[in-house]
């Protein structure tokens, strides 16, 4: 399978009108997605990690993929955001956290507020195994002393065969099975009710898969990218929890 030229400038077009309607936000408008939602807001307070689409099915179809596009919310209590943001840009160990879908993840290198990241990531669904080394650009940008956005692009994404062996391998960029052609995040932080808010719309470039596996599919990587596992959320928020009294 093919990563086409017309399907990689879908996403692109895709891509510019997301944050054409994320630009308020970056300004800090309506910083958080369900700012306008009083219930949606205590449900995510009270414990509830939100995933949902963006639009419709969260599927959206161009000529040779499907973009999916979805966002995720979740309220981590009795921390600050200089915590949380501690432990997001931990990324050497993004692979306990994450596990089991991250096996591997090492910073490759920061200046400043920008970070390189490489992550391996393992995703099992519908009897196939898929193991892609993916390389991301992380730029984080405060607003003040309480939010702050970052925006995640994935800039190689290689899927590995055989993995484990000794014969591993990664398949040329573009020419695989098409899981995964992009990995997009944009990420909202607020410190707020005694605790900080954490919002991600994560987007996503694949192969177009048959319809009946088109919504797990769209999933598979937008809950990753949206840490819809409570596990993972819980182990995270763990380490951003502090004790009271504690500064």
């Amino acid at each position: 399978m093919e990563l086409k030229r017309e399907t990689a400038d879908a996403f692109d077009r895709y891509i510019a009108g997301i944050e054409a309607r994320l630009e308020p936000r970056f300004h800090g408008e309506h910083f958080l997605w369900f700012d306008e939602s009083v219930e949606l807001r205590q449900k995510v307070q009270h414990g509830t990690v939100v995933v949902e689409p963006v639009q419709g099915t969260g599927v959206v179809p161009v000529k040779g993929g499907l973009i999916q596009d979805w966002i995720g919310a979740v309220f981590i209590p009795g921390t600050n955001l200089k915590t949380v943001l501690s432990v997001v840009q931990d990324y050497n160990n993004d692979h306990e956290i994450y596990k089991p879908d991250v096996a591997a993840a090492k910073l490759r290198s920061r200046i400043g507020d920008n970070f390189m990241v490489y992550l391996r990531i393992i995703k099992s669904k519908f009897f196939l195994t898929d193991v892609l080394n993916i390389e991301n650009d992380i730029r984080f940008v405060p607003l003040d002393a309480k939010r702050v956005y970052s925006l995640s692009y994935s800039k190689r994404i290689a899927e590995v065969s055989e993995p484990g062996k000794s014969s591993e391998h990664e398949l040329p960029v573009g020419q695989d099975r098409g899981f995964l052609w992009r990995l997009y995040g944009y990420w909202f932080f607020e410190e707020k009710d005694g605790g900080v808010y954490v919002t991600c719309e994560s987007t996503t470039l694949t192969r177009i898969f048959p319809s009946r596996y088109q919504r797990s599919s769209a999933r598979l990587f937008a809950t990753f990218q949206a840490n819809r596992s409570k596990p993972a959320w819980n182990r995270r928020a763990m380490r951003c929890w502090q004790p009271p009294g504690k500064p």
